[in-house]
């Protein structure tokens, strides 16, 4: 097998290390002389003689045991580093990490993890991860050569105490601005001599039809009007929220003229959700399992054997409803609302996830878990761990430059990303300079660029709440309050959806939010916000 890495084009730096201990109290390799001579400080394998390190990550719904992934089965080869991998289904994944971390059964390191600022400065104090950035200077010199490169990466993946306790995970392509697109069966309203939704009246009138005239002509009363996946990333209704004046996420926290607002007690919220019950929920236009379906069970709803989904949200028309099926459907714009507002939300953060791996301290091996990680920091290399392998989904152009190959017939992007690559939560960093350089974009983001371009950017609010590292008292008060209060706040989102109530209920809901901690919450978020207004300009 030719090396990944040659394959790549990767340069594999060859400076000289003085191996030390690390200051989370890792042992050194050369305390034991048979690992030391094992250890190889630079070049490839790692090790000369194989050495197993178990990992947890969780796996998108589509994607194999990471045993069985092409990336990974490459990388063993070339490092001669073992994974025995643990991987968890994603909508399961924090659970059972808590549970770990919990019981003390600690792998040596959490892969994909997304670990919280909470959970990394939690778990960096005690002591139940590593600090990493000793190991980053003498084992990672991709990942050091980055940081030294682009500071800012560093600055946003240091915790306040100093340390760094996570890797980071980024592919920036400001992609993530708005991940709700929003997607409309074009041939029914072809069928039914309906135009395309400009106003969200317009838009239930049609799913209105799609419910009661037989669009897909098949004499069954089959049709799903609208499908969603409530409160989850890219398939919720959170942006049609903005068509009563205030866009909705899945913080319910927005920002407009450097004031954090909690969308989920305004009276735009309330309105939103009073429309949805009795303009949608009560005339059987919204799938009812689009409160407790999973990926797996929404994505299969575009590609039954008769065409019955009428609406959607996700942000590639073609994943949902499979390639061929795609060109019957075509994207909305941001629906004008009761008051003539049109506009959708910008997402918040848009910097490095900085929980993407983490090493314990069960770890007998960090500088060998560090250099195998390192390779994953080369930017050849992170794009295929983020997107898929040479000879897969890439080959190289004349100029070295990866470009994608075509899709095997028959597949969405998005599905056979799942299957090749741990994707975009994995470990590995795509700057805006590798892009187009290093790597092209793959085909559907570019085409997710001009979608953005075209239906969103010029109805998309201007700011957003940044990506911002607390202190460790701010964060103690934030994990406190926030995940009880967000479920509860998701939960009653929910209700009133299905079941209305929500003027009669709504005093109630915003007192019960109080006595929670909202207000101690939201001045925590704006103190924060204030310091990096702060900071910028200084």
């Amino acid at each position: 097998m030719k090396s990944i890495f040659k394959k790549a084009g990767i340069l594999m730096l060859a400076g000289a290390f003085v191996l030390s201990g690390c200051s989370g109290g890792s042992k050194d390799q050369s305390e034991n002389p048979d690992q030391a001579a094992n250890f190889n400080k630079t070049g490839l394998p790692i090790v000369n003689e194989p050495v197993s390190l178990r990992m947890v990550s969780p796996k998108a719904a589509l994607a194999p045991e990471y045993s069985e992934m092409e990336i990974f089965k490459r990388l063993e080869a070339e490092t001669n580093v073992k994974i025995k991998w643990e991987n968890i289904p994603d909508t399961d994944f924090a659970e059972k990490k808590n549970l770990l971390l919990a019981s003390g059964n600690l792998p040596d390191a959490f892969y994909g993890a997304g670990f919280s600022d909470y959970e990394l400065v939690n778990y960096g104090e005690d002591g139940t991860i590593l600090p990493l950035e000793d190991l980053i200077d003498q084992y990672a010199p991709n990942l050091k050569a980055l940081l030294d490169r682009r500071p800012d990466i560093k600055s946003s993946i240091t915790a306040p105490d100093g340390h760094i306790y996570g890797l980071p995970s980024w592919e920036e392509n400001n992609l993530g601005t708005n991940p709700f697109f929003h997607v409309i069966n074009k041939k029914w309203l072809d069928n039914l001599g309906l135009k395309m939704p400009q106003t969200l009246d317009e838009y239930t009138e049609a799913l209105v039809a799609f419910k009661t005239q037989d669009p897909n002509g098949n004499g069954k009363a089959d049709e799903i009007p609208l499908s969603f996946m409530h409160m989850q990333w890219c398939m919720d209704i959170a942006g049609i929220f903005g068509a009563f004046g205030l866009p909705d996420n899945m913080e319910h926290r927005i920002v407009r003229d450097g004031k954090v607002i909690f969308t989920a007690t305004q009276p735009e919220y309330k309105e939103a959700l009073k429309y949805f019950h009795e303009k949608w929920y009560k005339q059987g236009l919204i799938d009812p399992e689009s409160f407790t379906q999973d990926a797996a069970q929404y994505l299969a709803k575009g590609k039954t054997t008769v065409e019955t989904l009428g609406s959607y949200i996700w942000w590639e028309v073609d994943e949902v409803v499979g390639p061929e099926r795609s060109e019957d459907y075509a994207l909305l714009s941001p629906l004008k609302g009761p008051n003539g507002d049109q506009l959708i939300g910008r997402g918040n953060g848009g910097g490095p996830g900085r929980g993407a791996f983490v090493i314990t301290k069960e770890n007998k091996n960090p500088e060998i878990t560090m250099r195998w990680i390192d390779q994953q920091y080369e930017p050849y290399m992170a794009a295929q761990i983020h997107w898929g392998p040479l000879d897969i989904v890439f080959e190289k152009d004349e100029n070295g430059k990866l470009v994608n190959l075509p899709l095997p017939e028959g597949t969405s992007a998005g599905e056979f990303r799942q299957k090749v690559a741990p994707g975009a939560g994995g470990p590995g960093v795509i700057t805006i300079e590798d892009l187009g350089k290093v790597v092209d974009l793959e085909p559907r983001a570019q085409q997710r660029v001009k979608d953005l371009e075209k239906y969103y950017d010029p109805y998309m609010e201007k700011e957003n709440y940044p990506s911002i590292f607390f202190e460790p008292e701010e964060l103690d008060k934030i994990n406190r309050i926030e995940p009880e209060l967000i479920k509860y706040v998701n939960t009653q989102r929910g209700k009133f959806i299905v079941d209305g109530g929500v003027d009669e209920q709504w005093d109630s809901y915003v007192k019960t939010l109080e006595k929670m901690g909202l207000n101690e919450l939201m001045e925590i978020y704006q103190n924060g916000l204030d310091r990096y207004y702060a900071n910028l300009n200084r």
